[in-house]
């Protein structure tokens, strides 16, 4: 395969499934819920906000909450100072669909920082709470990941591009992660 055609590929499909949403968009229901993930998926408070609250009542809960704040930030960083610059992809749209209230973020498309973030999270979250009360995390991360190609922030590729990123990037923190608490 060459990378024409390569590009060719991930282009087509990334229409494909830009069509196969279409539908989604125009309800109501998913304007609001995805609407929503993506904003709380921003600087990735909603992960921010997880650990503190599963933090309560607990010191270790509390060092874990520490833990996974720094090891976002860390990721952050590797993803929208480092990576993002290497590929340097442009949006499926400026500032997204209008049917969604979005920030216009100011790094470019691959991978997506939302999906990276919250495959992260998810993945230290999950390591915390064990399963199966970890599911809940996973489908939040699911659909932060998922949101950003609702509102066309993102290509498809780029949020599977950015769950790969934080899967690797979670397995290093988990190992790290490990050492340090």
């Amino acid at each position: 395969m060459t990378p024409q055609s390569a590009t060719g590929s991930v282009a087509r499909f990334d229409a494909a499934c830009d069509r196969l949403l279409e539908p989604l968009r125009r309800m109501r229901a998913a304007q609001a819920v995805f609407g929503s993930a993506s904003a709380a998926g921003d600087f990735s408070i909603v992960w921010h906000v997880t650990g503190l609250l599963l933090a309560i009542g607990s010191m270790e809960r509390l060092g874990e909450a520490a833990f996974l704040s720094c090891a976002l930030g860390a990721e952050s960083l590797i993803v929208n100072q480092g990576v993002k610059r290497i590929f340097r992809r442009e949006r499926p749209t400026e500032s997204g669909d209008d049917r969604f209230a979005v920030r216009t973020p100011s790094t470019s498309s691959f991978p997506s920082g939302h999906a990276s973030s919250a495959t992260f999270a998810a993945m230290i979250i999950v390591s915390f709470t064990g399963w199966p009360g970890g599911t809940v995390f996973v489908a939040l991360a699911v659909v932060v990941a998922l949101s950003r190609v609702m509102v066309r922030i993102h290509h498809a590729s780029d949020v599977i591009g950015g769950v790969a990123v934080g899967a690797v990037l979670g397995l290093a923190a988990l190992a790290f992660g490990g050492a340090v608490l």
